[in-house]
């Protein structure tokens, strides 16, 4: 989901959670402050009827042969051609539009946005996430983390340091009493940022906003807000494509395949293309700023080496 405006230039990213799927039970919430403490209180009525929600979902998605975790095979060929024209349609397109502060999807030609700087990572719980939760979730941000790096040889790291990318695991009390801490997290945070995460709907299942400063196309900062009543597979799901998408490719293509970067689910984790998307994402021939004219060129070329040249 890709959103731009406020004193921040905004990109605000839905991954896997701009799938769809059947609404969750109403029940009512409990409004829960984040704090990364080892503490833990009680989930909400709601949070309990989530959970057991989306553990469905997951259910049905793995019985029907999706959420792959192989990263793709001999049955999802690319060519150099396609891994150029998915890079194109998901790094430097939007998914989404703010219109008048209210978030409508429409895909947009953009320019491209990444990070110049380090990125450091840092995860936070909601006080109702479970302690073995909250440790299988530092350690899958921080291998993911040191993939993501390694694929792209951008500096990106786990970091309590002055962090710029904070990953936040929040059940649906802590997310909706999240605001205040939103707000310490990116002063002067657009009401339609806010909005995102605060009325992030059930079938809605991860969300990652990116800012910069405006007029410029370089990220500073970056918020992503995953569900805690999620099970495993869709969390680490989650981990996976709203951290990439947190990089610099905001958008989804029907197109892309094998992909986390497509609506249809068919894969849950980083896959080989995914892996070359974010490699050809900060490849120091393409410059921030530059719009799909400028780059298709030297895109191509980067795919045709990557892929050595696979038939078109």
């Amino acid at each position: 989901m890709t959103i731009r405006g406020g004193s921040f230039l905004l990109i605000g990213l839905l991954a896997l959670s701009a799938c769809t799927v059947p609404a969750a039970p109403r029940v009512q919430s409990a409004n829960i402050r984040i704090a990364p403490l080892a503490s833990v209180a009680a989930p909400s009525a709601r949070s309990d009827a989530l959970r057991t929600y989306y553990t469905r979902i997951e259910d049905r998605l793995v019985s029907r042969g999706l959420l792959r975790v192989d990263g793709g095979g001999p049955d999802t060929p690319f060519t150099d051609t396609q891994l150029a024209r998915n890079f194109v349609r998901i790094a430097l397109f939007d998914e989404y539009v703010s219109d008048g502060g209210i978030l409508r999807a429409r895909a947009t030609a953009s320019n491209l946005s990444r990070w110049s700087g380090p990125v450091r990572m840092s995860v936070e719980f909601g006080d109702t996430i479970p302690a073995d939760q909250r440790l299988s979730d530092r350690i899958e941000v921080a291998k993911y983390a040191n993939r993501l790096a390694r694929v792209t040889g951008h500096p990106i790291a786990m970091s309590n340091a002055n962090p710029n990318f904070y990953v936040m695991f929040l059940n649906e009390g802590d997310r909706l009493g999240s605001e205040a801490r939103l707000r310490q997290l990116v002063p002067g945070i657009a009401p339609s940022s806010m909005r995102a995460i605060l009325d992030l709907p059930s079938n809605q299942l991860c969300i990652v906003v990116a800012f910069s400063e405006a007029g410029k196309s370089t990220y500073s900062k970056a918020i992503a807000v995953i569900r805690g009543e999620h099970p495993d597979l869709l969390r680490k799901s989650c981990i996976h494509e709203e951290l990439a998408q947190g990089l610099g490719l905001p958008n989804d293509s029907p197109a892309a395949r094998p992909s986390i970067f497509n609506d249809d689910e068919e894969f849950g984790l980083l896959t080989t293309h995914d892996e070359m998307l974010l490699r050809m994402l900060y490849d120091p021939r393409l410059n921030n700023g530059m719009d799909a004219v400028e780059a298709a060129p030297i895109v191509r070329q980067i795919a045709t080496e990557l892929t050595m040249g696979s038939a078109s």
